[in-house]
């Protein structure tokens, strides 16, 4: 009846790319073809389990019945009030609900005992019936759709098993379609999601081409197992140092805070377990190649690496860099309900570099730490807020806010330095075209220059 070597081949494919185990497969023809039976053999109420012996093709057929005893029945009275009846494949445990009996799927204790002698009440007895291998087309029908269902749910049971383990860490892909803004990525087995919000502005993939993500959650649907991917999230940044830098992964140094714009900047704060370690060093990597590597990751996104201190005043300051700060004070400290304020003073040629275009730099560093900081000219009375989400800069410093700034100390030069370089550049010797002769001929080219020639030969015989 079956091709046994075509039946193993199939069941090998599918162990080796679903992950469906090959005793699960099994298992799932023997329910198949005890349904087919049932449909085409049993009656109605049957409990039919099959057994398929995948060795010699055979399937041997079996009834069971459940024991019970009259304080498990219902009364008249009581079935008149309650028509409902437990399902074929559902068993009754002792002293829950009572059921109306029915020979089918029942047999009294009585009964059950003068063929077993030790039988007990909600035990099972097996009855064996009369091989059968000729189903209809129906009870086929029924028996594929059977598989098919076993079938996915073992895959997707051994997706959530797979994947579950991998939730919060890095998994590669290869890019499937960009579809209203969501982008599918091919895992293997399975297809991610990549919603528009944890993708970063400004990237674009081509079909096929593989992409690093990080594999933010995994949920199982009516649909199946859903797979969210990210590569905004500020994990993804953590991960991708925990991929360079041996230090972060054996837990030397730890990542205390990040701060993350993606696509544009982040900053990310690290601390070093070991005192004889550089926890900045480590992330950069001898010549930047580390911190390098994982800005190529992310299309260039820039990224700032501080030390992590417990001194608040200390990392705040760092917080802000490239900025060069004064001073630190504190205006309150944190509460449970509110958190910490933080005054910062500056130099006025460096105010625009500490809150940065648009006020990104202050706004990260308020991320960052956790405090509300205010940056303050010294001189000036120009003050730029930040509680990490939006940054208040008053009429004075909103022209220097919006300067580009290098992402280095060195670069600290401001639109009004460059007014006055402007002003104080000396006079040049400027010709005036306007007062020269209008040549508009090469005749009149030719004659000027002899006018020229005869002049200069009378000047030199006159002395």
């Amino acid at each position: 009846m079956f091709d046994l070597k075509v039946m193993n081949s199939v069941l090998t494919e599918l162990e080796e790319e679903r992950g469906i185990p090959r005793e699960r497969m099994i298992d799932a023809i023997s329910q198949a073809l005890a349904t087919a039976y049932k449909k085409e053999f049993g009656k109605r109420g049957q409990i039919i389990r099959g057994n398929f012996d995948i060795n010699t093709g055979t399937t041997t057929f079996e009834q069971v019945k459940i024991v019970v005893d009259e304080s498990m029945l219902k009364s008249e009275d009581e079935e008149d009030e309650d028509e409902a009846e437990l399902g074929d494949d559902e068993l009754l445990p002792e002293g829950e609900k009572k059921v109306r009996f029915d020979e089918e799927k029942h047999i009294m204790i009585n009964n059950a005992r003068l063929i077993k002698k030790d039988v007990q009440v909600g035990d099972e007895l097996v009855f064996p019936l009369e091989n059968k291998d000729d189903f209809g087309r129906i009870a086929a029908q029924t028996a594929k759709q059977v598989i098919i269902q076993k079938i996915r749910e073992a895959e997707k049971e051994s997706a959530l098993s797979e994947f579950g383990q991998k939730e919060g860490d890095i998994v590669m892909g290869h890019v499937q379609r960009f579809e209203r803004g969501n982008l599918y990525v091919d895992l293997g087995r399975i297809t991610g999601l990549m919603p528009y919000d944890e993708q970063i502005p400004g990237e674009r993939f081509r079909p096929g081409e593989r992409i690093r993500c990080l594999l933010l959650a995994v949920e199982e649907t009516p649909r199946g197992i859903f797979l969210k991917l990210s590569r905004a999230h500020a994990d993804f940044l953590e991960h991708l140092f925990a991929v360079e830098a041996p230090e972060l992964q054996n837990g030397a140094v730890e990542v205390k805070a990040i701060a993350r714009e993606a696509g544009s900047r982040s900053k990310i704060a690290v601390y070093a377990n070991d005192r004889h370690i550089d926890p900045v060093g480590s992330l950069v990597g001898q010549r930047g190649v580390r911190v390098s590597t994982v800005m190529s990751e992310l299309g260039g996104e820039k990224i700032d690496i501080i030390e992590w201190s417990e001194e608040p005043t200390e990392f705040i300051e760092d917080a802000l860099s490239p900025a060069q700060v004064l001073e630190v004070k504190i205006a309150q400290e944190p509460t449970e309900d509110e958190r910490g304020h933080a005054v910062v003073e500056v130099a006025p040629d460096q105010q625009s570099l500490a809150i940065g275009r648009g006020g990104q730099n202050v706004r990260l560093a308020a991320k960052l730490t956790g405090w509300k900081i205010d940056i303050v000219s010294v001189g000036g009375e120009e003050v730029a807020e930040s509680d990490g989400e939006e940054v208040d800069i008053s009429d004075n410093t909103a022209e220097a806010a919006d300067i580009d700034t290098m992402e280095n100390e060195d670069a600290t030069t401001t639109s009004e330095e460059y007014v006055e370089e402007d002003e104080s550049t000396e006079d040049r010797d400027v010709k005036d075209f306007d007062e020269e002769e209008d040549i508009d001929t090469p005749e009149e080219a030719e004659e000027l220059v002899n006018e020229e020639a005869e002049e200069t030969e009378n000047d030199k015989e006159t002395e």
